[in-house]
């Protein structure tokens, strides 16, 4: 079988992919698929194929992200071969040099705000922020869904009240920077992480194969290499330590493939026992995880050895950023306009939240 790759970029993949193959258009046989708000409208637009009849590795192997996956018509129309959850990255240089405690993997979200604090130091182009967040929406509002009990796609945004207070007042301290200048800079989070800028840094596991690919090519770029370390991440009070937040990365067949046969092959053997470790072997982390898949991964070339690293491998739960929902891309983009009015002061948060309140829930309701 000969494969051939075509990159849409990762600016509005998804939506780059919807265009592509509506139509009718048969050029794409097997797709990725990035995230939930994108997979429901793919969904919504019938360019999927239900692959229910046509998965040969057993549905449990998935520990139930299927089922995450599951439209309300009883179908997934896309099988995970990537599964990702959030961790804390920090840099152990900069503790050291601060003579500063490394984080735990059970700490509290006073315990890493308190920390955070503690590790910013300097002034201008030598400051060193206590901690990192991208302008995703996600990097903070993911910390009021670790209870279980609440979601993004409920309606009522409350509980997330706190976080945008904590968040708000770490960037009016100083304490990480400033949202607003980060969306004018496009400062990505590798690069103010790898060039220490940031002490700490909340993302998901895929980081952690760009942070080993950075060292290894390091010498060669005339850059120091980053001495990292990866922790469990940070967790309300009463949430066990452990408790995180995941995302899939699926594959789905084009309906109006032309090799469908061919693609559903494919995705199967992404997703088996030998394409996982091939998966794991890259330090990418597979949908189907097994202890087999953990080691290869904690044994690629680069990866922290520290006991604290490789015991923040081990989850206790993983909740989806984001559940499958019909209206899941109209809910994107409400939460993601407030979210930046929020972050950019030109409203409250008590206006952000009552403003996602209201829309969602109108949406909600049809």
């Amino acid at each position: 079988m000969t494969i051939d790759v075509i990159d849409l970029g990762s600016t509005d993949y998804m939506t780059q992919l919807a265009t592509q193959l509506a139509g009718g258009n048969s050029e794409l046989d097997v797709v990725s698929i990035k995230d939930i708000p994108g997979y429901s409208n793919l969904i919504n637009l019938g360019l999927l194929e239900p692959m229910n009849d046509n998965l040969t590795i057993d549905q449990a192997d998935f520990n139930g992200v299927l089922e995450q996956l599951t439209a309300d018509d009883g179908n997934f129309y896309a099988v995970p071969f990537r599964s990702d959850f959030w961790v804390l990255y920090y840099n152990k240089d900069l503790f050291d040099a601060a003579g500063v405690e490394y984080p735990s993997n059970d700490m509290t979200m006073e315990e890493y705000d308190a920390l955070a604090r503690e590790m910013t130091s300097g002034e201008g182009s030598e400051k060193v922020y206590g901690t990192h967040y991208h302008t995703w929406r996600s990097d903070v509002t993911l910390f009021g869904i670790l209870d279980g009990e609440n979601t993004i796609i409920d309606g009522t945004y409350d509980f997330l009240t706190e976080y945008y207070e904590l968040v708000l007042a770490e960037q009016e301290d100083g304490i990480c920077m400033d949202y607003g200048e980060l969306k004018t800079s496009g400062l990505h989070y590798s690069a103010a992480f790898e060039n220490g800028q940031a002490a700490m840094c909340p993302m998901g596991s895929w980081f952690i194969a760009t942070l080993q690919t950075y060292n290894a090519e390091a010498e060669a770029n005339g850059v120091d290499e980053v001495n990292f370390g990866i922790v469990k991440y940070p967790h309300p009070d009463g949430v066990e330590a452990g408790t995180t937040l995941g995302t899939v990365t699926s594959l789905g067949v084009n309906v109006n493939s032309e090799k469908k046969d061919a693609a559903i092959d494919f995705v199967n053997w992404c997703a088996s026992a030998e394409g996982a470790d091939i998966m794991a072997s890259t330090g990418s982390f597979p949908a189907v995880s097994t202890e087999d898949t953990v080691s290869i991964i904690s044994s690629t070339e680069g990866f922290p050895t520290d006991e604290n690293s490789l015991e923040a491998l081990n989850t206790v739960a993983v909740y989806l950023e984001m559940p499958l929902s019909s209206y899941a891309s109209e809910i994107e983009t409400v939460l993601n306009t407030e979210h930046d009015a929020i972050m950019t002061g030109s409203e409250s948060i008590e206006e952000g939240i009552a403003n996602m309140n209201e829309q969602v829930q109108a949406i909600l309701a049809g």
